[in-house]
């Protein structure tokens, strides 16, 4: 596993009384990098898991934004969150990394974006290059944008689309995929906007875009969404306000505000908490502490749906930090039931759905999942992923487009390799799956991984997971 340096230094960055660029490098992924996870026994112990991608990418981006310092604690320093961070480089700012987690951001203020001299290239990071495009969209500037195989395969138009309407063009392959040229609006205007699928990307980049237009954008989406976006615009003094209405959620945004730098303690991961708590889930005579993971009601439906199947799961010292909600998970190891999940959900847990199939996959009875054709737009269709990996390791699954079932067996087989369709929460699945399954499950490339949890197979061998490099 590289380490920290190795990581920061391959992104662009090197190490000493600054984080300097040193170019716009291409994010390549290298050479597949095949695992096997194999039975162990109890998992005990603490696990730390990583700050928060949703709001360290946006902490980056606002710091941009923003006059003066941004302070940042607690940031993810994955692959994702580190292209970011070479983005609002590019555009202006200055960014410097002080020592683990730890980050200042010099801004350039709304509207104060300088147009970048190289292509930005987003590695493998939906969230980022959507929030990035909305950011940059209203104001006169060009950018280019690419990614590795896996990005340039998703599609863009969702987001392209709305940011028309502010007065940006897009150039780009079929269905607005990338590569793609961004022209942002010379002369924006505001705009109101109904989110057509529940999205907190598209509506995070519609209000990041309203930011440099005048007058006030609404955006009007029917089911909530992660509300981090809303929460840190206030935060950094942007007038928005949301209200609840028989059409949905109304958010107002007023646009060309004075954002300000502000010190921000990055909240630990939900979506990266989620593996270890399945994990000891999974594994009989698991006991296994999480502590500071953020509790937002917009973020935290995977813990609803544990509790619903009849996990032993304590929410310790409850308390707000930064804004948001935060506790301690305590997770014992019992037995589980399968059941169906409320597609009102599906926003508040649309990653976790993933290793919450593996979950179903041990649970008794069956685990119906509805609502979630989200999936299938993800890093790879993470419907298609779960369902061909696990009936190779010997389960059996319905889908249809919106549609998941597994039918619980209590041990699953497995004895397969995987396909990760350079997915990390595909990847990271599999390998919890293999904790607790009767034959070892492998992954073609762990690669992946680095994207959202660099230290995931570190910290859960920790924990008692047994893993082997393939082909090392």
């Amino acid at each position: 596993m590289p380490s920290l340096i190795d990581r920061l230094y391959s992104f662009g960055y090197i190490l000493g009384d600054t984080c300097v660029e040193k170019g716009l490098k291409m994010s390549g992924h290298g050479s597949p990098r095949p695992m096997t996870s194999r039975r162990c026994g109890p998992l005990k112990g603490e696990a730390h898991v990583p700050g928060d991608k949703s709001i360290s990418h946006r902490s980056m981006i606002l710091g941009a934004l923003s006059v003066g310092e941004t302070h940042v604690t607690g940031l993810l320093e994955g692959s994702d969150v580190l292209d970011t961070a070479k983005a609002m480089q590019a555009f202006g700012a200055t960014v410097e990394r002080l020592g683990e987690g730890e980050w200042t951001i010099q801004g350039v203020g709304v509207g104060g974006f300088a147009e970048p001299e190289q292509v930005i290239d987003c590695g493998n990071a939906g969230t980022g290059v959507r929030l990035i495009m909305g950011a940059m969209a209203t104001s006169p500037i060009t950018a280019t944008f690419t990614g590795d195989a896996s990005l340039r395969s998703r599609p863009m138009g969702r987001i392209t689309d709305p940011l028309a309407l502010f007065g940006a063009a897009s150039h780009g392959r079929s269905g607005g995929r990338l590569p793609l040229t961004l022209v942002g609006a010379s002369d924006p205007v505001p705009v109101v906007y109904t989110t057509p699928v529940p999205s907190a990307q598209v509506k995070s980049a519609v209000l990041l875009a309203a930011l440099n237009a005048p007058g006030e954008t609404v955006v009007i989406e029917k089911e909530a969404t992660r509300d981090h976006t809303e929460r840190m615009l206030a935060g950094f003094g942007a007038e928005i306000t949301t209200e609840v209405t028989d059409e949905g959620r109304v958010i107002t945004l007023k646009g060309q505000p004075e954002l300000t730098g502000q010190t921000i303690v990055v909240p630990r991961d939900p979506s990266s908490a989620a593996f270890p708590v399945v994990a000891a889930l999974l594994v009989e005579g698991s006991e296994v502490l999480v502590p500071n993971i953020g509790q937002n009601p917009t973020r935290n439906g995977l813990f609803t749906t544990l509790v619903e199947m009849g996990a032993d799961i304590t929410f310790e010292n409850e308390r707000i930090e930064g804004g948001e909600p935060v506790a301690d998970l305590r997770i014992k190891y019992g037995p589980l039931k399968g059941i169906e999940v409320s597609p009102a959900r599906a926003a508040s847990m649309i990653d976790e759905y993933p290793i919450l199939s593996v979950l179903a996959a041990t649970a008794e009875g069956t685990t119906v999942m509805r609502g979630v054709k989200e999936l299938r737009v993800k890093e790879s269709d993470r419907i298609d992923a779960m369902a061909r990996g696990l009936e190779a390791c010997g389960v059996s699954i319905e889908e249809d487009e919106d549609t998941f079932i597994v039918h619980g067996m209590g041990k699953v087989p497995g004895g397969a390799v995987c396909k990760t369709h350079l997915d990390h929460r595909i990847a990271m699945s599999f390998m919890c799956l293999g904790m607790a399954s009767e034959k070892p499950v492998g992954i073609d490339d762990a690669g992946a991984i680095e994207t959202s949890f660099p230290d995931f197979l570190p910290l859960m061998e920790r924990l008692g997971a047994s893993f082997r490099k393939d082909n090392a």
